[in-house]
């Protein structure tokens, strides 16, 4: 079963339902925490009644600075509204970690920015090294990753699209809000990853609804082809991709048609254009609730609650 942490300004906390224990550690970072796992089980397994979740304010369970390493397009969902056909080549962008917050912080809109959209995604929790060269099988899953968290990968598209810039348009501070929970994973938890569904929506009105069954590259194959070039380490974070029904969506073809005759200038104003049409995008005020968890119960990410607001 797995047990879901907790991490707090005051320290870390194991959960159990409404609940908490405070964990007694030393653990600063995420990678130490995972290294005393012994702590842990024994703050799951205690008899004390412990501190309401609900009184407790929640940080990101994984600590900065750390890798954060994110997978493109990687739900069938997803890949239809991006307007893709076909073999879809894995690829993997790299996030600033200074973009990680905290479940309930606000999402800051930078001033610049005017298509500003949501991403729902499960993270992995590395809790091994991975070295550059390693093959993962599924059975060797619970060998590399400890845990699980609730991601959004905020995104900038206004950034990402014009100048075909992942890292600037996904890394400002409060894109990947993260939490609230690290579920720490038993080795018999990872046969129920499939089962695992994600759901996003936007002032109560759902726009992401998919299971890991939509997933096209899964968690052992995908961290085989990022070791192909990158060192993972215990409390470094992957990002899985996300399922359809983000803001943005791949034109018609016939409008995409009609779009490649026009200069690159004309182009993207006439997208961006439509584009301001688009209600989707988070506007300042909105309120963004995600949650992934197993029908059951078993695992439980808990469920984040950000509001969209402008820098100042």
């Amino acid at each position: 079963m797995s047990t879901n942490v907790l991490r707090t300004p005051d320290g870390w906390w194991a959960v159990r339902n409404e609940r908490a224990v405070r964990i007694d550690t030393k653990a600063v970072t995420t990678a130490e925490l995972l290294a005393d796992r012994t702590a842990v089980r024994e703050a799951a397994a205690s008899t004390d009644s412990g501190t309401p979740v609900a009184d407790l304010v929640a940080l990101p369970p994984v600590t900065t600075p750390c890798r954060v390493v994110a997978q493109m397009v990687n739900y069938r969902s997803h890949a239809k509204d991006s307007g893709f056909t076909g073999d879809i080549p894995p690829t993997f962008f790299r996030k600033a970690s200074g973009s990680v917050s905290g479940p309930h912080d606000t999402i800051v809109r930078p001033a610049h920015v005017n298509f500003l959209d949501y991403e729902v995604e499960l993270g992995l929790v590395m809790g091994a090294t991975l070295p550059v060269g390693t093959v993962v099988e599924e059975q060797d899953l619970p060998s590399y990753v400890a845990g699980l968290v609730l991601t959004n990968d905020v995104s900038a598209r206004d950034v990402q699209l014009t100048k075909t810039q992942f890292y600037e348009s996904k890394s400002y501070p409060t894109f990947t809000p993260t939490g609230p929970y690290l579920a720490l994973l038993e080795p018999e938890d990872f046969d129920r990853l499939i089962d695992l569904r994600l759901r996003l929506s936007v002032n109560g009105v759902t726009r992401q609804d998919r299971t890991l069954a939509d997933m096209i590259v899964r968690p052992a194959q995908a961290l085989t082809l990022l070791a192909r070039f990158q060192t993972l380490d215990p409390g470094d974070l992957l990002l899985t991709g996300t399922p359809g029904g983000t803001a943005l969506k791949a034109p018609p073809k016939p409008v995409e048609k009609i779009a490649a005759l026009l200069p690159p200038t004309l182009k993207w104003k006439a997208f961006f254009n439509g584009q301001a049409k688009n209600p989707l995008y988070l506007r300042d005020g909105d309120l963004v609730t995600a949650t992934i968890a197993t029908p059951d119960g078993r695992i439980d990410l808990g469920e984040q609650r950000t509001a969209v607001g402008a820098a100042t």
